[in-house]
């Protein structure tokens, strides 16, 4: 070897090494520094719950998951008490828990269905705000739900916005059969979805720097780093004590669909339907059919006029339409 080629050799050497030390030093800045930064409270999402009648909220229940947390859930019987009523499975909203769902739960019971609202873990009171312990969690929460509260009639899994974007995640996995129908409520469904408007119409402040850091090392099987907050949501005073205030990296990649979104819609094979309002201000509903039909999965969409994101679960006309959507 000539000293020539040593010396370019060495020199390579030490440009792979430095570049190596800048990649770490960013990936070590973005976990440190890169997480969401404040966020206004959004007034669209907090103020329809000021006139809700939460006094007939029935009291919770629990249920144990497979790692032995107690997790919470709200039981509405179907009216007239049958049995093998349809079971409807409620997911709630991001930063929510179940009892934001009463009044569909309630308008869903008083139309003959058996509604299970729950406390999805890391929000309400099952397990600390906030953080899931790994990837794929809640997926294994459905499960232990369906196994530890048995049902003798069909079952829905309906879930609302994140809680939507969480239903179809279950839908296109291995345990979609848990349930015979899906109903997606206004659901989230990929910051990349043409459907989704910029931070969730104000809703989110995301830590990006931080979630693409969290990403690549997680690739490379690197999780310790997985309960730093990457999300975190607009509440205003009221609301922060009763809901979850942020999401660490394992509760946000869980809580939604896939990174290849398209894929769990294509590898859903159960009837599935989606109620969203017209106005919607956190997503263009107007593209869901269009976002599905692209994916090779059309399914019928339920546009309910003069209806906001929250509205789809507290006005008279949104939750006849969601129970409509339920049986039909």
């Amino acid at each position: 070897m000539t000293r020539s080629t040593s010396h370019r050799l060495r020199l390579a050497a030490m440009t792979v090494l430095t570049l190596l030390v800048l990649l770490i030093a960013a990936l070590a800045a973005a976990v440190a520094f890169g997480g969401p930064g404040p966020i206004a409270p959004l007034d669209s999402i907090n103020k329809p719950f000021a006139n809700v009648d939460f006094s007939r909220v029935p009291p919770a229940r629990n249920f144990t998951a497979r790692d032995g947390t107690p997790l919470a859930w709200l039981e509405y019987p179907a009216a007239g008490g049958a049995p093998t009523a349809r079971r409807v499975v409620l997911v709630h909203g991001s930063s929510a828990r179940g009892q934001s769902m009463h009044v569909l739960a309630q308008a869903l019971a008083g139309a003959g269905l058996h509604v299970a609202a729950l406390d999805m873990r890391g929000h309400g009171d099952s397990g600390p705000r906030g953080h899931a312990a790994y990837i794929g969690q809640l997926d294994d929460d459905i499960e232990d739900f369906m196994r530890a509260v048995p049902h003798a009639g069909p079952s829905t899994l309906a879930g609302f916005s994140s809680g939507g974007g969480f239903a179809l995640r279950f839908a296109g996995g291995n345990r979609q059969d848990l349930f015979d129908r899906y109903v997606l409520l206004a659901p989230f469904l990929h910051h990349t979805a043409p459907t989704n408007r910029p931070n969730d119409g104000g809703w989110v402040s995301v830590g990006l720097p931080r979630i693409v850091a969290l990403s690549l090392l997680n690739a490379a099987r690197v999780t310790v780093w997985n309960d730093l907050p990457v999300l975190r949501f607009g509440l205003n005073e009221v609301a922060r004590p009763m809901l979850t205030d942020s999401y660490d990296f394992n509760l946000m990649a869980s809580f939604r669909p896939r990174d290849d979104w398209q894929a769990d819609i294509r590898n859903a094979r159960r009837p599935m339907r989606i109620v969203a309002g017209r106005d919607d201000e956190l997503f263009d509903a107007t593209k869901y059919a269009a976002v599905f039909g692209a994916a090779s999965r059309p399914v019928p969409v339920t546009l309910v006029d003069n209806t906001g994101h929250m509205g789809l679960t507290l006005g008279a006309a949104a939750v006849q339409a969601v129970a409509r959507a339920c049986v039909e």
